[in-house]
């Protein structure tokens, strides 16, 4: 209960968003949230909108519920967000969910409140579509960007709005495994149903740790966010200017999402063609040593995804040797 209130808390105080704790529920990192409400949730068939690039589990996670993934591919010209139309166009009586997910993860693109309330526009006038939105990237956010969260921006959703966050991603406690969600009476109890026949609750160390972080100061984020935004400047400038790559400047998380169209269809030195991008992260791997994920595992190609989140040394040897791979492709 004490863990509940704390998260009731945060939530009033950072989202202007009324809660109580029968509206919580605690999981064991925020996955165990997303497949409680997926789970609780779909029938056979049902359809949930899973804007790509997408967090690898989503589609997933709805396939295992007996659910159909719509995959909504959206282009590196739009800042990998959808827009209103694209949402409306795929909207149909069997869509159960919209999964949006700000900042994202593979891309740090996050969607501005002007942008949330054209989505909102749209689902105000689909009451049957219910909104799961994962706020676990809210405060890893740079150049001033001002988050906002879809229940808090358009109240008409409130009532069938999901909100997930958790303690992995602001408090770096991802070993300590909680995740929260915040959403209607009747959905928690589905989802509290799903959980106590699966692992009961997190424990109680990590539920003890989770109340300090969340009524502690946060003025760590300041500094900590300010060396991330160095990190995530230096790896955009330096994969922009290998030859064959688009990389934009993402406005939250710790991920790049390059474009490597310009190098598929070439050949290493010894003569294999990168057919793809899951091509070019083996040649990256053998090549150069440095590890990365191929944009497929996200739902779009060509790109893949780099974590900043690392030291800076290691990054500026990391990106060297990117080039110098990208170098011996002819």
């Amino acid at each position: 209960m004490e863990l509940r209130e704390a998260i009731c808390n945060k939530f009033q105080r950072e989202n202007s968003l009324h809660y109580t704790p029968d509206q919580i529920q605690v999981g064991c990192g925020g996955k165990q949230n997303i497949f409680n409400a997926i789970v609780a949730t779909i029938e056979e068939g049902d359809e949930v909108i899973v804007p790509a690039p997408y967090w690898v589990s989503y589609p997933d996670i709805v396939l295992l519920a007996g659910g159909n993934p719509i995959v909504l591919p959206c282009s590196i010209e739009n800042n990998f967000k959808i827009n209103p139309e694209q949402l409306d166009a795929v909207i149909t009586p069997k869509t159960k969910w919209l999964i949006l997910n700000s900042p994202s993860n593979p891309t740090g693109a996050a969607y501005t409140k002007e942008e949330i309330k054209g989505l909102a526009k749209v689902l105000v006038q689909h009451p049957h579509v219910w909104i799961m939105t994962d706020d676990i990237y809210e405060h890893i956010l740079y150049d001033g960007f001002e988050f906002s969260t879809i229940a808090e921006v358009e109240p008409q959703l409130y009532d069938r709005t999901l909100t997930l966050n958790g303690l992995s991603k602001a408090f770096s406690m991802t070993g300590w495994r909680v995740g929260y969600a915040a959403g209607p009476v009747g959905l928690i109890k589905a989802m509290n149903k799903i959980q106590s026949q699966s692992t009961s609750h997190t424990s109680s160390i990590s539920q003890a740790a989770s109340i300090a972080a969340l009524n502690g100061p946060m003025d760590f984020l300041v500094e900590r966010n300010q060396v991330f935004m160095e990190r995530r400047d230096l790896v955009v400038e330096a994969l922009s200017s290998i030859k064959g790559f688009k990389c934009l400047k993402p406005e939250g998380a710790f991920y790049v999402y390059p474009d490597c169209s310009g190098v598929i269809g070439k050949k290493s030195p010894e003569g294999h063609e990168i057919k793809d991008d899951s091509d070019l992260a083996t040649y990256l791997l053998e090549a150069a040593g440095v590890a990365v994920v191929f944009g497929e595992a996200f739902g779009l190609s060509p790109f893949f995804r780099i974590s900043y989140a690392t030291g800076t040394d290691l990054l500026e040897d990391a990106c060297q040797r990117i080039a110098e791979a990208c170098s011996d492709l002819n």
